[in-house]
């Protein structure tokens, strides 16, 4: 049984991107690279994720003082008067806290999407490869998908109280649905090949011939969902953080840092405006990055 279709909600490029790239045929990792390279947007995008990674993973290293340390004798300091970008309402260096707060942002992104998409993964297979429980698991796809992540976000907030960890099951949940739509297309399309009906002809077990066949097959399309999804829950997260349900104080988070400038924004700007300019810059590096694999993997966007 098929789902049917429901009405458009954040999130559906990043589905019909990675659908599309399902049908295609297997693209050489050489063919895929050459094609990243020659796209001046990508390698600028390419280059921009690797610095915000980098970034984050050495910010103990990089960071010139202590990100917690407050120093109230040079509190709101504009740019080049004390460090590069100044410092914030507490006296803290203000490159410190972006490191530690784009840390803290994409652990954010990364444990909601590996949580969301691994359950939605497991429900996408279990629909394209069961059509008895297809319809039903797809209509519950379908309920989830009707609410939005920050109504997640309220709901588990006041169950649990505000703070990460209730960010991240927000978004997990919220990237479930998303995940599960992307999966079924991609294997239904798998599942009609002919190695497939070999395969059970042989005997072999299910399990085996998801993770041996049907899994390799869907990996490109579940890698262009994951990198345009990651952009998306990134800029959710801060979202729900700026909105005081994410990172606490004096945890550094982009999104609430954002907020926590908002006292400050006509004779401190910088305090807001860079946390803002921080996310604004890695979401968009994630989804032109996104938009580029699309196009690289589908060869018939290539033609």
């Amino acid at each position: 049984m098929s789902s049917s279709t429901s009405p458009l909600q954040p999130g559906t490029k990043a589905v019909e991107a990675a659908i599309g790239v399902a049908a295609a045929a297997p693209v050489r990792r050489k063919t895929v690279l050459r094609m990243l390279l020659s796209d001046v947007g990508a390698c600028i995008a390419l280059a921009l994720v690797v610095l915000s990674i980098l970034g984050a993973v050495f910010a103990p290293w990089l960071a010139p003082t202590d990100p917690y340390g407050n120093d109230l004798a040079n509190t709101l300091k504009a740019p080049g008067e004390l460090g590069l970008l100044g410092t914030d309402g507490q006296g803290r260096d203000m490159i410190t806290r972006l490191l530690f707060g784009l840390r803290t942002t994409l652990v954010m992104g990364l444990a909601s999407v590996i949580i969301g998409g691994s359950i939605g993964g497991v429900i996408g297979f279990a629909a394209a490869y069961y059509p008895k429980i297809s319809g039903v698991l797809m209509r519950l796809m379908d309920v989830l998908l009707s609410f939005p992540a920050i109504l997640f976000g309220l709901a588990i907030a006041a169950i649990f109280g505000p703070g990460l960890p209730s960010v991240i099951i927000a978004l997990a949940i919220a990237t479930v649905p998303l995940m599960a739509r992307v999966v079924r297309g991609s294997a239904l399309v798998v599942l009609q090949q002919g190695y497939i009906e070999a395969a059970r002809s042989l005997g072999l077990r299910d399990l085996h011939i998801i993770l041996r066949y049907v899994l390799p097959n869907c990996l490109s399309a579940i890698f262009v969902f994951v990198t345009l999804r990651f952009g998306q829950v990134i800029l959710l997260g801060a979202a729900l953080s700026f909105l005081g349900l994410g990172a606490q104080p004096p945890t550094a988070e982009l999104g609430a840092m954002a907020a926590d400038g908002r006292n400050f924004l006509f004779f401190a700007p910088h305090v807001s405006v860079l946390p803002s300019l921080a996310i604004f810059v890695v979401v968009l590096a994630f989804n032109v990055l996104g938009d580029a694999l699309r196009d690289a993997l589908d060869p018939k966007l290539r033609k």
